[in-house]
């Protein structure tokens, strides 16, 4: 079985500097219990990889506008203007990533791959300092596997194994972040005993779970259905 800790214990390792994936979509799927301790714990200088950054006051949001990452992967900050201000006085350094790429990326790097080759962003700022390959005629750019120390993921249901349950748009980059990072802690609405959870409903498979959380903050009322 799994470790189930306090969120306060589960973030204990992560220190200033660390890199951090945290799974979800426009805030809707945010594991809002971790990120709070985090912020709470005072850690610095982190390195952000996440889809979007929500909006300023919900979810990975709260982490950039209380200045707490230092440098930023994602595929769309416009929801949260702080992203953009603080991209352009370069407090904050970004990286903007076809959302396409993205997920492939941290896939690579859980699937233990040397990178993937796709033609998004030829032509494009996209391509600036990457190797790019010409196969049968036509160009590809060489994307390298994306990963972290550590990710936050959030599920709807979890068995004391780490199996979960993730519902519609709440499973966004959850499943590829949670084989790319070293150190995987799951949020979880509800905690139940080994074959409670359906197994046909399982969308993270235990093993990718380092230790389990259980949510104390309730979730985001920005629900997105599939």
């Amino acid at each position: 079985m799994k470790p189930i800790l306090t969120a306060e214990k589960a973030v204990e390792n992560i220190k200033d500097g660390s890199s951090l994936m945290v799974s979800g979509f426009m805030g809707c799927g945010n594991a809002f219990t971790l990120v709070d301790a985090l912020i709470n714990k005072g850690s610095k200088d982190l390195t952000l990889i996440t889809s979007d950054t929500s909006f300023p006051e919900v979810g990975v949001g709260r982490l950039v506008c209380q200045c707490r990452v230092k440098q930023l992967y994602a595929s769309h900050i416009g929801t949260n203007p702080v992203s953009g201000q603080k991209m352009n006085c370069g407090e904050m350094a970004v990286t903007l990533v076809p959302q396409g790429t993205f997920a492939e990326r941290i896939r690579a790097k859980g699937a233990g791959l040397g990178g993937v080759l796709t033609p998004t962003g030829i032509g494009t700022a996209v391509e600036e300092g990457k190797q790019k390959l010409n196969l049968n005629g036509k160009d590809f750019l060489l994307e390298l596997p994306l990963g972290a120390d550590f990710a936050f993921v959030k599920a709807e249901v979890a068995d004391k194994y780490g199996n979960a349950f993730l519902p519609g748009a709440t499973k966004n980059m959850a499943v590829v972040m949670a084989m790319a990072a070293d150190y995987v802690i799951l949020e979880a609405e509800k905690i139940v005993e080994p074959g409670e959870l359906d197994p046909d409903k399982v969308t993270i498979p235990g093993i990718f779970i380092s230790a389990i959380v259980k949510s104390t903050l309730p979730a985001s009322n920005l629900q997105l259905k599939p």
